[in-house]
């Protein structure tokens, strides 16, 4: 699962009608905006769409400059099942 933070910068004068179409799509989520139209905005998977192709979608709104990705979190969900039989680590990974 991906989580991405990016950094948005849209027209001032398309702001408010770009932030309704990104909070319409599925696994986005504006969590700021200014008045010079900069908006923090986090995608993640969706079950049917990686948060890769849902990044490239942002760039297609109307009044969308640039979309900037400033933060990525990859977990694998595997990685989150429980494995009782699996042995435990010994050793730190820290130095």
């Amino acid at each position: 699962m991906s989580i991405c933070g990016c950094l948005t910068h849209v027209s001032p004068a398309q702001a408010d009608a770009a932030a309704l179409v990104m909070n319409e799509i599925p696994g986005v989520e504006v969590h700021a905006q200014t008045a010079e139209g900069r908006f923090v905005v986090v995608v993640e998977d969706t079950p049917a769409r990686l948060a890769s192709e849902i990044i490239m979608d942002l760039h297609q709104i109307p009044g969308v400059l640039s979309v900037t990705l400033t933060y990525h979190h990859f977990e694998d969900i595997a990685d989150n099942v429980s494995r009782p039989d699996a042995p435990s680590q010994t050793t730190s990974r820290r130095p």
